[in-house]
């Protein structure tokens, strides 16, 4: 029995198994290009019997932080997200332009950020969901 919902990076994207109303197993996958979670239910086998370095399970708090990092990474917008995105940008220059490590307090505070985007995305992604305009806009990197 597969305990649901259960959270994997599958290839560098963030994956979670999640059970259907039947009593199946689906899943979704991070799409690079629009920042949501898409069905994607032909991975769940992989990542359940899968044995490949490259699907590893994750916590719930990893699944955030991941998620949140692939986000960071591919979108660039304006809005609240990105402000918070810059200010984890800034965090890291720190740490470069001083030539040291990332302090345990630095790191928690990256963490909490990217908590209290990763809600911020849900919360937009429900919006739209139920047919409310974006609040925002953003591209990806990979766009073309």
């Amino acid at each position: 029995m597969v305990q649901t919902p259960s959270y994997f990076e599958y290839y560098d994207h963030t994956y979670v198994v999640e059970s259907t109303p039947d009593g199946g197993l689906t899943g979704r996958i991070l799409n690079w290009e629009t920042g949501a979670f898409e069905e994607k239910p032909d991975h769940v086998p992989d990542v359940l019997l899968g044995h490949e370095a490259e699907i590893v399970k994750l916590d719930w708090e990893r699944f955030v932080i991941r998620t949140e990092e692939e986000r960071h990474h591919y979108l660039r917008g304006d809005g609240p997200i990105f402000a918070l995105y810059q200010t984890i940008d800034a965090i890291w220059a720190g740490t470069e332009e001083e030539n040291r490590r990332i302090t345990k307090e630095e790191r928690a505070l990256i963490d909490s950020i990217y908590r209290r985007t990763f809600k911020m995305w849900e919360d937009e992604f429900a919006r739209r969901d139920a047919g409310d305009p974006p609040t925002f806009r953003y591209t990806s990197t990979l766009a073309r």
